[in-house]
Parts: structure tokens; C-alpha cells; sequence
């Protein structure tokens, strides 16, 4: 992390607001340390560009699918569509993490030719242990190209199943990629990750291949028509598309557009996003406890024992983390200024 963008967040959020995609890529590498001096930069970042942020009018897409069903593929033949139709396209892909925290898949060689266009940017983070298929700070990432100009805004999810729930909180509209010929089409029938869905996409609608999408289409609509919807949420929708071949795309892009208009207006889009920020909210506090919690000298120091005695069986779990509780309350109280 270059000192220069830790110690003037200011200057850096200045030239964020300005389109600087050096400046950018910086203040993400800022907002995704852990190191305390960059934390307080990044708040101070964040705050500096929360006006502009705020302000801006991007439509937030979440794509989430197993892996072999041509996410990758899809997000860059949309990307590029979008492009070609005068939007500015950020994609923040979510990569699994290697045992040392760092991204083991290239997006940009993946997306090579998305990769390319002047007004696409492509920013690949490693999900470093996070579980629900996205980075921990994948929220301020989003903030950020956002206060950059960047008016489709992708956050494509790790892909490793029906865990990937966390993008859903993130985002205007979740998608879901779907593979036709390899038993996807029975998830239909299941809750988890296909109820928040918002749109289904069947891809890979081509060759051998298309009859048995078709097909899949048809099922994930009788299913979703069997699902309870949130009020506050518009039915979900089915299309299939070929992404290799880029047909269907306009379809996409039709619904994508159609639906956010009509939150807009109806203001549920404002609902959505209050929601996701107090889910943050939630979510942050949680992950700052733990951090405090695992960094306590007397918690450390307790649980060498607790560790012990619960792999030998002495202890159950619950009750060495009840111990090891009490052990940082005691610590905090004794803390507090009298």
C-alpha cells in the first residue's frame, strides 16, 4: 500500500471523484487492509466520497452460479454490450483465496477482451476466507467505482454454490446463472440461493445444448411461480441466453432495466438499500467484536487451555466459548475508566 494514498485520503478520494483508475485501484487496496493506519485513511476516504457515492445512479448486479456455468463469459458478454450502449461497467469479482489470503483466478485474463474497453474496469479480490461468496469489503469497493463514475456496477460471487447468499445483500438485483444437462434444473425446487434470485438465466441456450435449456427455463418458471415473494420484491423471471454466442443479452438487458425503473419509482429501491446498509451495520459490528475478541491478551492466553481441553473432550465447545467469554468481559471491565 503506497504511504501517499494511506496518508492523504483526501486527495485520494479527489481523484477517485475524478475518474483516476490508478487512483481507484488504490483506494480499494486501502479499503480492503487491515492495518489500523490504513482502516482510519480508508474511513476517512469513504466519508470524504460518501456525497458522491450517494448520489450516484448505478444499477447494482450480483451474478452468482456454480462454477463451469460461463459466469465469467456471461459478465463480459454483457459487459461489453453495456459498454457499447454508453454505460460505464465496473466488475468486482470475488476469487477463491489461497491458504495466504491472496486471489488465485484472473478475471482480467478471463474477461480479456472486457478488460480492454476504456469504459470497463475490472477489479479482482480474493475472498480470503469470507464465507457467502464475496470480500468483506466488497460493500466500500462498490461505494467506491460508484463515486467513480461507473453506472453498472457487477459483483460476480466466488461460485461455489448454494451458500452464496451474502451478494443479495449487496446488491439491486441478484442473478443467477444456471447450466441446462447437469441436474441444475432440480435447485428449482429447493429454496436457498434460487429464492433470492431475482432473475434466472439459463445459459449455454446453444448447440446440443439449447432444447435441454429451453427446458430448464420452462421448470425454473413453474417453480418460482410456488414461492412465497416478499412484497417489497417484484417475481422473479426466467430467460435463457447463449453467452458464447451473445443472444439474449438485450433480454437481459430489458428486464434489468424495466425492473429497476419500477423500483425506483415505487421506492423500493431506497427500502433495499436502507436494508443492506443496516444489514452492514450488523455484519461490521460482528466482524469488529471478533477482531477485538481474537487480539485480547487475557482470551489468548485462555483459550491454549481451552483449546486443549476441548480436543481431549473435557470441555464441549459451547462451554469453552462461554469461558473464553467471560474471560474478555472480566478484561473489558476491568478497562473501563472508573
Amino acid at each position: 500500500m503506497p504511504e501517499a494514498a494511506a496518508g492523504d485520503p483526501d486527495k485520494l478520494a479527489a481523484s477517485v471523484r475524478n475518474g483516476d483508475r490508478k487512483a481507484l485501484a488504490r483506494a480499494i487496496t486501502l479499503v480492503e487492509s487491515t492495518r489500523d493506519e490504513h482502516r482510519r485513511a480508508a474511513e476517512a476516504m469513504l466519508a470524504a466520497l460518501s456525497p458522491a457515492a450517494a448520489a450516484g445512479k448505478a444499477l447494482r448486479l450480483g451474478i452468482s452460479g456454480p462454477p463451469g456455468v460461463g459466469k465469467s463469459t456471461f459478465i463480459e458478454a454483457f459487459g461489453l454490450r453495456a459498454v457499447a450502449a454508453g454505460h460505464r461497467v465496473a466488475v468486482l469479482a470475488i476469487d477463491p483465496s489461497s491458504r495466504k489470503g491472496g486471489s488465485i483466478l484472473g478475471d482480467k485474463t478471463r474477461m480479456a477482451e472486457l478488460a480492454r474497453a476504456p469504459d470497463a474496469f475490472i477489479r479482482p479480490s480474493p475472498a480470503s476466507g469470507n464465507l457467502g461468496g464475496v470480500a468483506r469489503r466488497t460493500r466500500e469497493a462498490v461505494l467506491l467505482v460508484e463515486a467513480a463514475g461507473f453506472d453498472r456496477v457487477i459483483v460476480e460471487t466466488v461460485g461455489v454454490g448454494q451458500s452464496e447468499t451474502a451478494v443479495a445483500d449487496l446488491v439491486d438485483h441478484f442473478v443467477l446463472l444456471i447450466a441446462p444437462g447437469g441436474g441444475d434444473e432440480l435447485q428449482g425446487l429447493k429454496r436457498g440461493i434460487v429464492e433470492l434470485a431475482d432473475l434466472v438465466i439459463v445459459n449455454k441456450t446453444d448447440g446440443e445444448l439449447e432444447a435441454a435449456a429451453r427446458h430448464a427455463a420452462a421448470d425454473y418458471r413453474h417453480a418460482l411461480a410456488l414461492f412465497r415473494r416478499d412484497p417489497d420484491r417484484l417475481p422473479a423471471e426466467v430467460v435463457a441466453v447463449s453467452a458464447l454466442e451473445r443472444r439474449g443479452l438485450d433480454e437481459v438487458e430489458r428486464i434489468l432495466a424495466a425492473r429497476h425503473a419500477a423500483m425506483i419509482a415505487s421506492g423500493g429501491l431506497a427500502r433495499r438499500r436502507g436494508a443492506q446498509a443496516q444489514a452492514a451495520l450488523w455484519t461490521e459490528i460482528g466482524a469488529a467484536l471478533l477482531e477485538r475478541f481474537k487480539a485480547d491478551k487475557s482470551v489468548k492466553a485462555a483459550l491454549v487451555q481451552l483449546e486443549a481441553e476441548v480436543g481431549a473432550g473435557i470441555l464441549t465447545p459451547a462451554a469453552a466459548a462461554e469461558a473464553a467469554l467471560k474471560t474478555f468481559l472480566k478484561t473489558r471491565r476491568r478497562s473501563d475508566p472508573a
